[in-house]
Order: C-alpha cells, then structure tokens, then sequence
C-alpha cells in the first residue's frame, strides 16, 4: 500500500537514514528535528517496518531498536543477519555476516532476531 509521505515521517526516515545504526524510540525522539508525541513516533516506526524501509531488532533486554534497510547489507529485505550491541555505549549496528540455519527437513525461518552482545571497537 502506497503511503502518503508527511513532513514527520520523513524527519524520522532522515534521522534513521543519516545515522547508520540502529536506534531506539527514545534516541529517535531526541534526534528528529521536530516535536512528535511517542505515540505518533511508534505508529510511524511500525509502518515503515510494513512498508520494508526499517526493520525492528529485539535487544536482549526487550528494548526496541530500530535500522533502515539501506545500512543492511544489500539493502534488500532480509533479516538474517547479526546485531551487534555495545554494552558500553548501548549503540547497536547491523553486521554484514548472513546467519546460516541448519534446521531439520521440513523446517523454514519467516525470520531471525540475532543479537551479539559485547564492546564495540570504540570502547574496547
């Protein structure tokens, strides 16, 4: 579905696109340039997310964050790949590395939620 584009959407698209990493709710609310309630800021993460622009990462302390497709590999929709978060500075990045699946016959993943967590190259 074809979804109009809004001065808010796009602010938070910008804020996803120019950052590189992912980013939580709270990190996108200070980031974006123009005053958005929480609850607009949810529902437009949520579509985009839908519409195969940002795809959601589940840390491992249930904390959304949030990462444009465009700083995910090829681009293309594919959530098998690692998460990295620092535990240090909280940033979370999307990896380069595919996650590789040998499951039993008869088995297909629909989607993986792969989070490494450790200290990143900044804080090590």
């Amino acid at each position: 579905m074809k979804r109009r584009n809004t001065p808010t959407k796009q602010a938070i698209l910008d804020v996803l696109l120019l950052n590189g990493k992912a980013l939580s709710h709270d990190t996108i609310a200070e980031m974006v340039d123009i005053e958005i309630n929480r609850a607009t800021i949810y529902r437009i993460l949520n579509q985009f997310c839908e519409d195969g622009l940002v795809h959601s990462i589940v840390a491992e302390d249930g904390k959304h964050y949030f990462a444009a497709l465009k700083h995910c590999g090829s681009g293309e929709l594919d959530h098998h790949h690692f998460h990295f978060r620092c535990t240090h500075c909280k940033t979370m990045v999307c990896l380069e590395q595919k996650v590789r699946f040998d499951l039993p016959e008869g088995y297909s993943v629909a989607s993986a939620n792969c989070v490494l967590t450790g200290t990143c190259m900044d804080c090590s």
